[in-house]
Formats: C-alpha cells, sequence, structure tokens
C-alpha cells in the first residue's frame, strides 16, 4: 500500500502540463517535480560541453559532473547546474531538441529515474513530464494524460517565450514542436504516450482557471 500520494500529469509540449502541475501543487499543497527541466538540464549540459546528445557513451561518462538541484526561491521552484540557475536557459528551442534527444537515452533515463522515485516515496508529489505515468510512477494513484491541438500548444509556447523575451517566430516554435512531438511519441525508449488507465484530458478549449478546477475534480475523484 502506498504511503505517500502520487499524481503523474503526463503529455506532450505545450499541452500546459507543467503549469498546471505547479497550480496544482500550490492548492493541494503537494511537492512539485518538474521531469523535463530535469531532462532539459541534462541536454543543457551537453550542449556547454560539446557533447553530441545523441552520443550515450560520453553522455554517460560525465554523470558523476552532472549535479542537478531543485531549490524554491522567491516563490518558484528554480533548477541548478551546479551552482549555476539555469532555470532560464533550459526554455529555449534549441534547449528543447537537446532535451528531446537525451531523454531518448536509456542510460540517462536511469539515470534520472532513482532521483525522482525517491522524491515520491519521501513526499506527496505532482509530478509532469512525457512518463511519468508510464515508467516513473507506474503506481500513481492520479494519472492525467494533458491532450491539446498542436497549433494551440505552439501559441501557447510562443506568447510564454515572448514574454520572456525571446526572440522567436510562431512558425519556429510550431516547427520545433511538431518535430519534438514526433521524436517524443515514436522513440522506443518510454515513449509519451497515456497510460492505460490515466484520464485522457483535453484542455484545448478551456482557460486555465476551468483547467485547474476540472483536474482538481479528477484527483477528488481518484482518490475517494
Amino acid at each position: 500500500m502506498n504511503s505517500t500520494v502520487k499524481i503523474a500529469i503526463d503529455g506532450p509540449s505545450g499541452s500546459g502540463k507543467s503549469t498546471l502541475a505547479k497550480a496544482l501543487s500550490k492548492e493541494l499543497g503537494y511537492v512539485y517535480v518538474d521531469t523535463g527541466a530535469i531532462y532539459r538540464t541534462v541536454g543543457l549540459y551537453a550542449k556547454r560541453n560539446n557533447i553530441d546528445p545523441h552520443d550515450e557513451e560520453t553522455l554517460a561518462s560525465h554523470f558523476d559532473d552532472i549535479h542537478i538541484s531543485l531549490k524554491w526561491q522567491d516563490g518558484s521552484q528554480k533548477i541548478f547546474l551546479g551552482e549555476d540557475d539555469v532555470s532560464e536557459d533550459i526554455r529555449t528551442p534549441e534547449a528543447s531538441m537537446y532535451a528531446s534527444a537525451v531523454s531518448a537515452l536509456p542510460k540517462v533515463r536511469s539515470f534520472l529515474l532513482s532521483m525522482q522515485r525517491q522524491i515520491a516515496e519521501r513526499e506527496n508529489v505532482i509530478m509532469d513530464g512525457r512518463d511519468i505515468g508510464t515508467v516513473i510512477l507506474p503506481d500513481a494513484q492520479v494519472k492525467i494524460f494533458m491532450h491539446a491541438d498542436g497549433a494551440i500548444r505552439a501559441q501557447r509556447r510562443y506568447k510564454e517565450l515572448l514574454e520572456k523575451g525571446k526572440k522567436v517566430t510562431y512558425e519556429e516554435v510550431y516547427n520545433d514542436m511538431c518535430l519534438r512531438d514526433k521524436n517524443d511519441s515514436s522513440r522506443a525508449v518510454a515513449p509519451c504516450v497515456p497510460a492505460k488507465d490515466a484520464v485522457i484530458f483535453d484542455n484545448g478549449s478551456l482557460t486555465f482557471e476551468e483547467t485547474v478546477k476540472q483536474a482538481i475534480k479528477i484527483i477528488e475523484e481518484k482518490l475517494s
């Protein structure tokens, strides 16, 4: 029997899973674990050290030097690579592609798996990513798979990047998202697909407030 509550929120890039997970963690008082940010940080390490993100053996030889930590600062969760706050650096389209590449490597997934599971054994967690319900937390009591049309997701991500001062075009964001969707859903290791017992949640036509309200309803029904 589980001693902690585990909520898994999966879905493709731009589906709103991270924004929802953050809101739910505040609403429910659970620890939020952004697994996508963790993979992006490994990708950023590869980029900064001129490592081909598809070169599994070379990247694995650097695992002892990859120190990732999550810290709450100024009311938001920050992610650090060593002593460097990389919360913004990991959100560029280029970082997204590096993240997609390294996340397909079995040794990288194994390297990060124990870190993520250990957190979930200690705390009530809301964890979002692409394979939380299928691989990371297959025993999660609540599994939600987010879904929305690609154009809607691209518009959301485009707006998010503009607000952060990034110089990108909608076409760049949309094409990047389509490519990442294809890579993430078709990869051999832990593809981005719904768990058999996941609730498919299409929030394409919902406001953020409606999305949170509906997600809480799903969680309450599952936990009751």
